[in-house]
């Protein structure tokens, strides 16, 4: 049986005011913006029935992921990371505000919708660094597994709701009500920001330059360790994540409808969410590299399966199990990432981890739709698995240092700066 000491250590919220208020608001925001998730793709494939046309979508969002988190590492290195998060929360509702506003109109083209999801990839790729660095800022130093796996547990809290809610609400009121609400969620995070005290730059950052951006590109080129996580991060969501298509399989491989939609979105997010959970004994781990290894080689054989299964229940195990796993290589990467860089550095080396995490997922959509446009979505996906399976190998051939990581060394060696 699972004993308490397996659950997520909230201690983070308990000790630490100003994270606890981040957290709250983040979770409120990220529902409102998973709803968006589930109907953008569903809207632009009921407008085009093109997996082609989710293809484009995909690319616009990736394009504005790759250019700008580049960007936004030195933007959150050099100004006050609170004074930037509310910004981009302020972008982040006029688009959402935009979107409903095109599907009340009911004269929404695909055009509209490519550019509109540009400029949220845009405010989300300088937000997430921003946010990630403000992290170990607002915890002890021994509790920061705890709050990356809070936070990791609020946003698949999110992805597991606010898919559900979305389909559900697409069904019986349209997509501009679900534009709507994913609108005024944004109350909460920025209501959250006003209450969060000041949080200046460290003392000798530089302004935001190309030089800037350089050192923390040769601060990771230096670092097996980080070079690794990121290819192990980037091989899994390339090769392994099939959300684009996910239209096309709830539509006309499962025919379960916007709300089966919902639901294979959910599930997956569900699982994460229950990885987070119960992600108590990551903070205990020594050689964290292993079981990120591990967790992705899970996440591979889960999709592997689910694109072999026509049993939709099964289906929705399988994607429960893929979530979980993945979220556990999550916690733990970027538990690795802030360990292992210094604080005047964390923005920088947190966009390009940002630009992985967030390009690998929109690469995954290119495709697998791609490969689906010219085969089927089925073939897509299994393919896309066993892939992803062949891609870890060689990783780990080639750089093996993750597998060698040690975090109670690099916790020693590197410690982090904390404002209580």
């Amino acid at each position: 049986m699972l004993g308490l000491g397996q659950l997520v250590d909230v201690e983070p919220l308990r000790q630490h005011r100003e994270f606890r208020l981040l957290f709250a608001g983040q979770l409120v925001n990220n529902i409102g913006t998973m709803v968006t998730q589930v109907a953008l793709p569903y809207q632009l494939y009921v407008l085009t029935h093109s997996a082609l046309a989710l293809a484009a979508l995909a690319t616009s969002q990736l394009l504005a992921h790759v250019i700008f988190s580049i960007a936004g590492g030195p933007i959150a290195d050099a100004m006050d990371r609170r004074r930037l998060l509310f910004r981009t929360q302020l972008g982040l509702l006029s688009v959402s505000g935009a979107l409903t506003l095109l599907a009340l109109s009911e004269r929404t083209a695909a055009w509209e919708l490519y550019v509109l999801a540009f400029l949220a990839g845009i405010f989300q790729a300088v937000e997430r660094p921003a946010r990630q660095a403000m992290v170990p800022r607002l915890v002890a130093a021994e509790r920061l597994t705890s709050a990356i796996a809070l936070n990791m547990a609020s946003m698949q809290t999110a992805r597991a709701a606010g898919p559900a809610l979305g389909g559900a609400i697409i069904a019986w009121a349209g997509v501009a009500a679900a534009y709507a609400l994913d609108t005024f969620s944004f109350a909460a995070g920025l209501a959250a920001l006003v209450a969060i005290s000041a949080m200046p730059p460290a003392e000798g950052v530089s302004r935001p330059s190309w030089q800037a951006l350089a050192e923390g590109v040769r601060y990771v080129v230096k670092s097996p360790v980080l070079l690794s996580g990121f290819a192990v991060d980037l091989n899994a969501m390339v090769f392994g994540f099939p959300g684009g298509l996910m239209p096309v399989l709830a539509l006309d491989f499962f025919h379960v409808g916007p709300i089966g939609l919902g639901l294979m979105m959910a599930f997956r997010s569900g699982g994460a969410m229950l990885g987070a959970l119960f992600s108590g004994w990551c903070r205990r781990i020594r050689y964290q590299g292993r079981v990120v290894i591990s967790a992705v080689a899970v996440w591979g054989a889960a999709i592997t399966l689910f694109g072999l299964t026509t049993i939709f229940p099964l289906a929705l195990a399988l994607l429960l199990i893929g979530g979980a796993a993945d979220n556990i290589s999550a916690i733990l990467r970027n538990t690795i990432v802030q360990l292992s860089t210094p604080d005047a550095l964390r923005g920088r080396v947190s966009a390009l981890n940002s630009m992985v995490t967030g390009s690998g997922p929109r690469l995954g959509d290119l495709e697998s739709t791609s490969v689906a446009a010219f085969t089927n979505a089925q073939v897509s996906v299994v393919s896309g698995g066993v892939l992803c399976l062949l891609g870890l190998l060689v990783v780990v051939r080639l750089l093996p240092q993750l597998m060698a990581y040690d975090a109670q060394a690099a916790a020693r060696e590197q410690p982090v700066l904390t404002k209580t």
